[in-house]
């Protein structure tokens, strides 16, 4: 018995010292101790999502999502009780947000991702941070008022997002002729649009509004007032890290249960004139957890 112990001791040993076995050894790691080693919370943004993430006229990080992991950032110091780590945001695409956190090399996404069953095969998100759903943004002079004016049409979207599948099962169960163009990202599809390579360009609608705030002439653009989609938003973080995400979700609901949630949302959203959806309202109560 003692020599099939010592056996094994050796055996995990070698397993160990293999090539790769830094790989495992990270793979063991959760996020709350890589931050503690580190020194470091990795905050993954997106640059074009405004007005839930962005880069602002300084080139700094901005927005609905990223001062909602700023405030987990502050939860995460409280947790570890190191208040010298540094947090330290990195832009990501739309293509790569998700593999972003899979390798670790963001510890969280804070942006605009729609919660999935297939991305959950590779990752987990926190409590639900936003509802929107999916619509369309034209030129005012492209005569765009609803989604059966989509026939015939070319139809910008942006690749590796669920808006492609989305509107594709959209135009085709109401019998709406419009061609969708795969663009690489929202800036790319903003641009075709204002080129008049294609009349029309889809995404989450919270999203077009962010686009529409932004532009030099606003009053241009016209934005349809259906959705076609049901876009539930979560902050993306590793799959079965329980302890991180719930020091993540404990922010959130705090954030919720306080109201603190509400100046966030005024500050970026708000501010134009649009207000919490009724079920934004509910998503927001049904996720005010009690400890």
């Amino acid at each position: 018995m003692k020599h099939n112990s010592c056996a094994a001791i050796f055996l995990l040993a070698a397993i160990l010292f293999l090539p790769g076995s830094d790989l495992l050894a990270r793979d063991a790691e959760g996020t709350l101790e890589k931050i503690a080693r580190t020194g470091e919370f990795v905050i993954g943004y997106r640059i074009d999502a405004s007005p839930l993430s962005y880069e602002n006229a300084d080139g700094q990080p901005s927005g609905y999502s990223v001062d909602l992991c700023r405030r987990i950032a502050a939860a995460v110091k409280a947790h570890l009780g190191k208040e010298d780590i540094a947090t330290k945001f990195v832009p990501v695409t739309s293509d790569e947000r998700i593999s972003a956190v899979v390798t670790g090399k963001i510890d969280i996404e804070c942006g605009s991702t729609t919660v999935t069953l297939s991305r959950q095969e590779k990752v987990d998100f926190t409590l639900p941070t936003f509802v929107t759903g999916g619509s369309v943004l034209s030129l005012a002079k492209n005569g765009i008022h609803d989604m059966s004016d989509l026939s015939g049409k070319k139809v910008g979207v942006v690749k590796d997002t669920t808006t492609v599948e989305q509107l594709r099962n959209h135009l085709q169960q109401n019998l709406i002729d419009a061609e969708l163009v795969i663009v690489r990202d929202r800036k790319e599809g903003m641009k075709q649009l204002n080129r008049g390579d294609i009349e029309a360009f889809a995404s989450d609608q919270i999203v077009l509004i962010g686009q529409v705030i932004e532009a030099l002439y606003p009053k241009q653009y016209s934005l349809v007032d259906e959705t076609f989609s049901y876009e539930p938003y979560a902050l993306v973080v590793r799959r079965n890290d329980a302890d991180f995400r719930l020091v993540a979700n404990r922010a959130i609901t705090q954030l919720y249960r306080s109201g603190q949630h509400i100046p966030i949302f005024n500050k970026w959203i708000g501010r134009i004139g649009i207000r919490p959806s009724p079920i934004l309202v509910a998503m927001y109560q049904l996720n005010t957890l009690p400890e």
